[in-house]
């Protein structure tokens, strides 16, 4: 993300109106797409008995509030600069459990599509609604481990009256000690391996179910095929974890352009991977496509009168 430094200049008023304007758009115009699927979930009682689209819903919800927090931090680092410690470790909590839900809940979503095609029969008994509710509340309580890992670590590594200061509201100025630096590294790679494990097993198994199967081979395909893009969609929530390490090489080699690297690089990790929720899904679904139209397409309905 693009922030202030005190021995690094800053861009001039017009190249920061730009890269805020452009977040700030791009931010509004996903969450408009998202908030609508979102909106057709909740209109449509159909939707609430089927595991995959509560699951869908929830990964949508959390990619806009994850767009929210990180465009909100980039404008107010602009705008206001420095703000109380507790408000700035309130949001960065949130912000490092809502970006740890993405990853568990694209595997729990492979997982589920793994159960509905190569175990059909069991399917409504082991998907249930109310086993997914639960299944989201343990996705939640799993992401805040690291996150209290993170307060733990600070609350016993900073002096007090580090607390009662106005700081910078960024990852690097709070969580800098190796201490976080462990927590961090552990923390992505057991998460990052399962989530992969999962997507990949899942994957060979519904294409091992679509080889043996004689019947069915379309609804077989379309799972593999969303495993797939699961899979691409995560790659792109990897950029977070890179990220820090890209922008640093990219920064040595090319000083001059730093803002424009580290705004770059902020939308490619942060705003454009948001854009692939409701593109896997929602645009592929047609119960949820047809339903979706009417927000989009405005549909004029023509009333024929019969001459006499």
């Amino acid at each position: 993300m693009d922030f202030k430094s005190t021995n690094i200049p800053l861009d001039q008023f017009y190249d920061t109106f730009i890269k805020n304007f452009i977040s700030v758009v791009l931010c509004l115009i996903i969450n408009y797409i998202n908030g609508t699927f979102v909106l057709v979930f909740f209109k449509n009682t159909i939707f609430y008995s089927d595991p995959r689209y509560i699951l869908y819903t929830h990964l949508v919800i959390n990619d806009m509030i994850v767009l929210s927090i990180s465009v909100g931090l980039q404008v107010t680092i602009y705008v206001v600069g420095t703000f109380s410690l507790s408000v700035c470790c309130v949001v960065l909590f949130v912000a490092i459990i809502v970006t740890k839900n993405s990853p568990l809940n694209l595997a729990c979503m492979a997982i589920e599509r793994y159960i509905a095609i190569c175990k059909p029969l069991h399917h409504l008994q082991i998907c249930t609604v109310r086993r997914t509710y639960m299944l989201i509340w343990f996705i939640w309580t799993l992401s805040a481990v690291p996150a209290f890992s993170d307060i733990i670590i600070t609350l016993s590594t900073r002096p007090a009256s580090f607390f009662s200061s106005a700081i910078l509201c960024h990852m690097v100025v709070i969580r800098n000690t190796w201490q976080h630096a462990v927590n961090d590294t552990v923390s992505n790679v057991v998460y990052l391996l399962f989530v992969w494990t999962t997507l990949i097993v899942t994957y060979f198994k519904v294409l091992s179910a679509a080889k043996a199967a004689s019947t069915d081979q379309v609804s077989a395909r379309k799972g593999r095929n969303t495993i797939i893009l699961h899979g691409g969609q995560l790659l792109l929530c990897m950029m977070s974890y890179i990220t820090p390490l890209l922008s640093t090489a990219l920064v040595d080699l090319f000083p001059r352009s730093r803002t424009t690297i580290l705004f770059l690089l902020f939308l490619f990790s942060n705003i454009l991977p948001r854009l692939l929720s409701p593109l896997i899904y929602g645009l592929r679904d047609k119960q949820f496509a047809e339903r979706v139209k009417v927000y989009f397409c405005c549909k004029q309905k023509t009333q024929i009168i019969p001459v006499n």
